[in-house]
């Protein structure tokens, strides 16, 4: 790799390009909710607008009166949330697991729970959560008796610690953990990033960026619901869904603090440029969309006001074009996980920067951009797509494109 943690990653919820950021499937056999039974659904928005307005009395009111550890938590949840500015709480019933009795108060009930919330002047859609609550009901009402854990799902960074806020020009940066002056360090390089992006890429994009900074890599983990260690090396990722209208689900940028923080300013500039990059061209990035298109794009938008030589910022692959190991083939959406080979993921993401980099190089940065929306635009099937887009963009066919990087790669690292 060129620096430690160099990689940020783009979380996809196109099945062909990771997982799926927010899980939607029900707690296991449990039922839709009952439309016509609207008290829980009453609850749940007591509950909301309670937190909305920072009433403390009128949460815990909705907290089942025995439950003395949850509503401690409840007031420590109110706590880490104080500097968050939110514009909109909601919870959604998804589903309930059936009816159980509870001697003498009455009957207890499993639910699953959509959270969305916006954070304002950032967020023209909702970020969500799954949770999973336990109501008992007593004297006639409901009342949250338990909290569980979502399951494999993505956990809410106020969950980690409290909160706190920095603001940028254009970004907003909420850590766990981390002192403010490092907190404006990060707000200072996001700001530095969203014209860099905006430069890169133009179009309809928000032209502002919302940061995370969980205290560890393993907290990273569990903002992004995989196991510890998925993300050591890795300096940021970002979450979202691919090909979203406006209004869509918020995207967050999320940021290993332990991987960034040993990069120099030069390296924190290009992982959260890439990262904003990801932000920036989320609406025009479908499942037809390769990784090698998607990351590559994102990190010659990183590197695209530096001056490093080529074979700098693709060690790994001009390693193999001088040992004669010159890549017959652009790497596969495979190349590119996390688990694997860190060399081959190395070579990955080198080998998509290279190819976008041609494109700029020999056809011009508008034509890249132009030949990225073409290929999200193209529709599902990927193979289809990708060559709709390279002869009409490039006037090339994929044989002939990959012969022509083939090529430049050699040219350019030999």
């Amino acid at each position: 790799m060129a620096f430690p943690g160099r990689y940020g990653r783009v979380r996809a919820a196109a099945p062909a390009v990771a997982a799926l950021l927010l899980l939607s499937a029900l707690l296991p056999a449990c039922g839709r909710a009952d439309p016509g039974d609207r008290s829980v659904q009453r609850l749940l928005d007591r509950r909301a607008a309670a937190l909305l307005d920072r009433d403390e009395r009128a949460f815990l009111a909705e907290t089942h009166p025995s439950a003395g550890r949850l509503r401690a938590r409840q007031r420590e949840v109110l706590r880490n949330l104080a500097e968050v500015p939110l514009a909109a709480w909601e919870y959604e019933l998804t589903g309930t697991g059936g009816f159980e009795p509870a001697p003498g108060e009455g009957r207890r009930l499993a639910v699953r729970v959509r959270l969305s919330y916006r954070l304002s002047g950032h967020d023209t859609g909702p970020a969500t959560a799954d949770q999973r609550l336990t109501l008992a009901e007593r004297g006639g009402r409901w009342y949250i008796a338990a909290e569980h854990p979502a399951g494999d799902g993505p956990e809410p960074l106020w969950e980690q610690g409290r909160v706190e806020t920095v603001g940028g020009s254009r970004s907003l940066v909420l850590g766990v953990g981390h002192d403010r002056r490092r907190l404006r360090g990060i707000a200072r390089t996001a700001d530095r990033a969203v014209p860099a992006v905006d430069a890169a890429w133009g179009g309809d994009w928000a032209r502002r960026v919302v940061v995370l900074v969980p205290r560890s890599p393993a907290d990273m983990a569990e903002l992004l619901g995989d196991p510890p260690g998925s993300y050591r090396g890795i300096a940021a990722v970002t979450t979202g869904r691919t090909g979203g209208a406006p209004g869509g689900p918020a995207d967050r940028v999320i940021v290993n603090p332990a991987a960034y923080g040993i990069l120099g300013e030069a390296g924190q500039d290009v992982v959260l440029t890439h990262e904003t990059a990801h932000v920036a061209t989320r609406a025009q990035t479908s499942p037809a969309t390769p990784l090698w298109l998607s990351e590559g794009f994102a990190d010659w938008a990183g590197y695209r006001d530096t001056d490093r030589p080529a074979s700098r910022i693709a060690p790994e692959l001009a390693r193999e074009v001088a040992a004669g190991r010159a890549p017959g083939a652009l790497p596969g959406d495979e190349d590119f996980s996390f688990t694997g080979d860190a060399r081959r993921l190395a070579r990955a993401y080198e080998a998509g920067w290279l190819a976008c980099r041609m494109i700029a190089e020999e056809w011009g940065e508008e034509t890249l951009v132009s030949f990225y929306r073409a290929v999200g635009e193209a529709g599902p099937d990927r193979s289809r797509a990708l060559e709709t887009a390279l002869r009409e963009q490039l006037g090339l066919g994929p044989a002939a494109f990959t012969a022509r990087w083939r090529a430049y790669a050699e040219s350019r690292l030999g």
